[in-house]
């Protein structure tokens, strides 16, 4: 039974690892991304689609969360720090059956609970709002710490953007956790290499970025963030490290999966439009 978009609590605190074919669940939030963002009329598919893999391994392979209990005290936490890619979780979140895939069509639509920048207000599943950037880790780590000190077994997950580690706050967070030494923390690094207007190495080039979490106290593992197999590995060991944080450098594309917005910087701000439209769900159509 999914969870009602009017609540969140449920009775009983089970939560288990999903297992599910986190390739196919990938290839339908696309879909949804595209079809969501188009419709309302509202920018980040692109951002959407370089995180799609991050997240659907995260809920659909690693995290121990349920549909029926969004709340259950002994969740993962998942935050989507750069929230401008909100519809990739609400899609995910609607495909595991948090709530029904058919609510997703408000999304940005005047008066919808589903806004651009990710929501938690009257959403099971989502922890916290976020769209304002550099605010993800903190979160992340106070929730890790707080856990820590219940003596509790559950991890705490945040998705950031390369182009997001031009804040000052993210690296504040990463000396917090570390010092802490929260090894029941994961920061996963959407690394697109673009940020709103230009590429992330003309902006503020954050190179050798390993090494920079390395010298933080992290222990640093970089991988293809579209490779499924390679981000289950890199998180199917927590703590990867007694008494250390740990963070997923995803090497990824922005725009994953539909050709013509891989890659290129306009599609940080552009919405798919008819023929643009078209184009983009016949490349992310179903398998023969």
């Amino acid at each position: 039974m999914s969870a009602g978009i009017d609540g969140f609590e449920r009775p009983g605190d089970s939560v288990q690892v999903m297992d599910l074919d986190s390739v196919n669940l990938a290839r339908r939030v696309r879909r949804h991304c595209v079809r969501m963002t188009s419709k309302g009329g509202s920018s980040h598919v692109a951002s959407c689609l370089s995180a799609v893999d991050i997240i659907t391994v995260l809920y659909g392979k690693i995290m121990r969360i349920s549909a029926e209990n969004p709340r259950a005290s002994n969740r993962d936490r998942f935050i989507l720090s750069k929230g401008h890619a909100g519809a990739a979780v609400y899609a995910t979140l609607a495909e595991l059956g948090f709530f029904d895939t058919a609510l997703l069509e408000d999304h940005y639509q005047d008066g919808s609970l589903f806004s651009g920048h990710v929501s938690h207000k009257g959403i099971p599943g989502v922890e916290v709002s976020t769209g304002s950037l550099g605010h993800g880790l903190g979160i992340a780590a106070g929730m890790a710490k707080a856990i820590k000190l219940k003596g509790g077994s559950e991890r705490v997950f945040v998705v950031v953007s390369d182009g997001e580690c031009d804040e000052g706050s993210v690296w504040e967070s990463a000396l917090f956790a570390a010092h802490h030494q929260l090894d029941n923390l994961v920061c996963v690094i959407d690394c697109n290499a673009i940020q709103g207007l230009a590429p992330v190495s003309e902006v503020l080039n954050l190179e050798p970025l390993s090494d920079k979490w390395r010298s933080f106290g992290w222990v640093v593992q970089e991988v293809n963030g579209h490779d499924h197999p390679a981000l289950v590995s890199a998180f199917e060991t927590i703590p990867n490290k007694v008494g250390y944080p740990l963070v997923c450098i995803a090497r990824t594309v922005k725009g994953k999966g539909v050709s013509f917005m891989e890659g290129k910087v306009e599609w940080h701000y552009r919405t798919a439009k008819g023929s643009d439209y078209d184009r983009a769900m016949d490349e992310l159509e179903d398998p023969v």
